[in-house]
């Protein structure tokens, strides 16, 4: 690849500022029907933003066609082989920003139309037609055939020839890397029929080029094997990352053999060398790449054969539950989790392995006390609340001593530790009597308590009464001691 255009490349990657709102794919229309295979789906340029993750799938939510592809700022996507026919189909749109998780923006879905014809003829995209100096390891790549579903491809040195390959179905792919190298200054012969269920093209044109020697520096043949080999280093790397707030940093290493390793972070449209060693600590998100290379000898120059994988690495966080909603419903009740962070996050009730949902909310729940977890999608933790856990006896003390000495000077229920907020159990007032059933006082349980006095005036010591009642309307009556 060409440095300046690398580094172009990169440089978009790079910019880093904020999206202001999430775009909103116009074509096709949410609930299209007859959409062609061929569709380009579009959404309006968003400016500001590192870039685009699409996911297409046949069911709600899924990613079956493509799963959370990069686009980086290409505002439109076509799918490379079509999409099935007479489907249903499921786009998923998130933008990608600086030191966040990507924003997941409206999700939309269209139905394909029926194909009932044989797909049309193709034409080559790589080499071209009658393209000269082609080097012998070239692959073969043609364009897409609207509604094709596979293609059959001969290959010859000579017109109609099939000595090469004869007539194969390569499969739904649009290149094909031949087992073996091409002659050295030959023409080759080409000929791609796509196919679908409809029947194949007839007849498609013939298309040739001449191959070349080998001037790639960065090849070489294989003396023994007569094959010809890359020299660069071929490193297999995730282009994601997810980077959990307040985590040790993430230990990564090049999958592969290289002379050496460069890693770079890209922030601002600059390219920072952060490391030049095999093994790299990611501690911040942001966008980066990591350029391995081999060093070889050409004619007493030493050269670098280098390959590029860029990467993205988004923060994420265990979610922090704000509050649970419960709502009464005709069957049991509504409760919803209200919560905050960056993550990306499922909810489930009673059991912290699930199964999970992305609903905040849960119908039809009984009563009783319940156990709400919110999973976060990207393995940043699991959080809990305990919710309707009631009243118990033993929330409220046996005894107290309002003796001002600083120790049990007053009488008030005492919050569990599992219980976030007093609201969640009791409601209104605890009622207190003396032996008698004389209502002496209404203790507000946000307050310090009871002093002991009844307007004012210090009671004596003896047994009292106090009644309570719980959100779930539960009544806790019981008694307690005074003592002087």
């Amino acid at each position: 690849m060409p440095k300046k255009v690398l580094y172009f490349g990169l440089l978009l990657l790079g910019m880093v500022s904020q999206a202001q709102e999430c775009p909103v794919i116009f074509y096709p229309s949410d609930g299209t029907t007859e959409v062609p295979v061929d569709v380009t789906i579009s959404w309006p340029e968003i400016e500001g933003i590192n870039g685009y993750l699409l996911s297409l799938g046949t069911t709600p939510g899924g990613n079956d066609i493509i799963n959370r592809e990069v686009l980086g700022l290409t505002n439109f996507y076509k799918p490379p082989v079509g999409l099935p026919e007479s489907t249903h189909i499921y786009v998923s749109l998130s933008i990608i920003q600086s030191n966040t998780i990507p924003m997941a923006c409206n999700v939309i879905s269209f139905t394909t139309s029926d194909v009932t014809t044989p797909p049309p003829c193709t034409i080559l995209a790589a080499p071209d037609d009658d393209a000269a100096n082609v080097t012998v390891v070239t692959d073969i790549i043609w364009n897409y055939a609207p509604t094709a579903t596979s293609y059959n491809l001969s290959i010859g040195t000579s017109e109609g020839g099939t000595e090469i390959l004869d007539n194969l179905n390569v499969g739904n792919v649009l290149s094909y890397d031949p087992p073996v190298d091409l002659p050295q200054d030959v023409r080759i012969y080409v000929t791609v029929r796509p196919e679908n269920e409809n029947g194949i093209a007839e007849p498609c044109n013939e298309e040739s080029f001449f191959t070349g020697a080998i001037h790639d520096p960065c090849e070489e043949e294989d003396p023994l094997t007569g094959e010809t080999r890359t020299l660069g280093p071929e490193i297999e790397f995730p282009s994601l990352f997810i980077k959990c707030k307040d985590s040790p940093p993430i230990d990564v290493m090049a999958d592969g053999g290289a002379d050496g390793y460069r890693w770079y972070r890209i922030e601002n449209g600059n390219e920072t060398l952060l490391s030049q060693s095999r093994n790299f600590q990611i501690t911040e998100a942001g966008n980066y790449f990591l350029e391995a290379y081999n060093t070889i000898d050409r004619s007493g120059t030493t050269i670098e054969c280098s390959s590029i994988n860029n990467f993205n690495v988004i923060p994420s966080e265990s979610a922090i539950i704000e509050s649970v909603d419960i709502r009464k419903l005709t069957a049991g009740k509504q409760v919803t989790i209200n919560v905050t962070g960056i993550g990306d996050y499922e909810y489930a009730m009673d059991a912290e392995n699930g199964p999970y949902q992305n609903d905040p909310s849960f119908y039809n729940v009984p009563e009783g006390p319940h156990v709400v977890f919110v999973r976060d999608k990207n393995g940043c933790g699991i959080v809990s609340q305990l919710i309707e856990r009631g009243l118990k006896s033993e929330d409220f003390p046996t005894f107290f001593t309002p003796n001002h000495d600083g120790f049990n000077d007053f009488w008030q229920f005492v919050r569990p530790d599992e219980i976030k907020d007093i609201s969640e159990v009791l409601k209104g007032y605890i009622s207190i009597f003396d032996r008698y059933g004389n209502l002496l006082f209404q203790l507000d349980p946000n307050s310090k308590g009871w002093d002991g006095n009844f307007k004012g005036r210090p009671l004596p010591s003896s047994d009292y009464w106090f009644r309570a009642v719980s959100t779930a309307q539960q009544e806790i009556t019981g008694h307690f001691t005074l003592k002087r």
